[in-house]
């Protein structure tokens, strides 16, 4: 039976072998997860297969998704505890409302909404839905999912207006793929723009084209010619903005983060959401766990590593702005002193942008980030990235 399991993780590109195979086999033998459990179920036997198949986390999304297409129709179990009933929250209906209902509607302030929440959740005992006021769904109340409000607070379901200043929901974002195939290698010609190689060390590297010119000038008479090795001496510090609207770029993203890796020796990288705060991570499966201050990161690295930010910068003002403005925690200072405090340190910086450069004026937080970042904003495109690379290498 599961002969055809290890072929599906292969045929998803996953680097296991037959020795991680057999030793799946000896675990389910010596009934690490078996009938001889009680407590076996199918996500026992997912999180054994994922600790024997998988050696790098990395991998983790191929592996769920090879899982899933192979045990159809099971459900990973997942337990996010949630203070707001479940059933408040179930869409049923969706309302539509015309352009003028909608500008009829009006927006609160950050103040008003949070004390107003915090109102509503002492006072509602049940489900409401199609309302204007209680949390529910479906409706134009600035607490729920569903339904439409100029500026609320989204607890539960998905985003669909991208008008939600705070998310009341635990959201799992993925790392981005660092081995995907790139379908163009204009990236990689944009980024080369960057490098700059330092000759340095001692005559080890064969300088084939000064050889054959000075062959050549000597009549064919052999002139063997040597130079320092080439040492790629540019550093890069990444940071990427994960999960929410960027999940639509996803795939961009990843061939932009594959070409980086390939291009640059000296490049670490870190995730944020949205705006960067008080931490960053490296790992969104470990990111509650494993955070790293941001004041660390701007003590470890020196100001010659050139201080690249990928992200659509769509968000609500209050994120960069505010105090507490988070959609996932209340931060103690405002996300514009930390993008202040890192565009100081790395004077060499620029935000590349995954949203078409047409949509950048309708869009509030984006005209802050582009203040933010004196004006080193650019498009997630060949001559974006051409330009931006020749910003960094002045």
């Amino acid at each position: 039976m599961l002969i055809d399991f290890f072929y599906t993780l292969r045929a998803a590109k996953l680097p296991v072998s037959v020795r991680e195979y057999l030793t799946l086999l000896e675990a389910l033998q010596a009934n690490v997860v078996g009938p001889a459990s009680e407590a076996c179920s199918i996500d026992d036997f997912y999180h054994l297969a994922r600790t024997v198949m998988v050696k790098d986390e990395k991998h983790f999304d191929k592996f769920d998704k090879a899982f899933g297409a192979y045990f159809k129709g099971v459900e990973m179990l997942t337990d996010f505890t949630k203070e707001v009933p479940l059933d408040w929250l179930e869409k049923i209906l969706q309302k539509e409302l015309t352009p003028e209902q909608k500008a009829a509607i009006e927006k609160m302030g950050w103040d008003e909404l949070m004390e107003t929440l915090k109102k509503r959740l002492e006072e509602q005992k049940e489900r409401h839905e199609g309302g204007n006021k209680w949390i529910g769904t479906g409706g134009t109340s600035p607490f729920g999912n569903g339904g439409y409000n100029p500026q609320g607070i989204r607890i539960g379901g998905k985003g669909g207006n991208k008008s939600a200043v705070k998310v009341w929901d635990q959201r799992a974002y993925k790392d981005y793929d660092d081995s995907q195939e790139l379908g163009t290698r204009n990236i990689k010609v944009a980024l080369r723009r960057l490098r700059r190689f330092a000759r340095e060390g001692s005559q080890e590297e064969l300088d084939l084209d000064g050889t054959i010119r000075k062959t050549a000038a000597n009549a064919g008479y052999l002139d063997i010619l040597m130079r320092p090795e080439r040492h790629n001496n540019v550093k890069v510090l990444l940071l990427m903005d994960v999960g929410g609207t960027m999940d639509e770029h996803i795939a961009r993203v990843e061939e932009m983060f594959s070409a980086v890796k390939a291009e640059f020796k000296h490049l670490d990288f870190y995730y944020f959401h949205n705006c960067v705060y008080d931490f960053m991570w490296k790992n969104n499966k470990r990111r509650y766990a494993e955070k790293f201050p941001t004041w660390d990161i701007l003590r470890k690295y020196n100001k010659d590593y050139k201080l690249i930010f990928i992200g659509d910068a769509t968000m609500s003002p209050y994120e960069i702005l505010q105090k507490g403005g988070s959609v996932e925690y209340n931060n103690e200072e405002a996300g514009a002193e930390w993008l202040q405090r890192l565009t100081h340190t790395f004077p060499k910086y620029a935000w590349i942008n995954p949203e078409p450069q047409g949509v950048w004026q309708y869009r509030q937080s984006i005209s802050i980030i582009q203040q933010l970042m004196s004006q080193r904003m650019f498009p997630l495109t060949l001559k974006g990235l051409e330009d931006a690379m020749r910003l960094l290498s002045k």
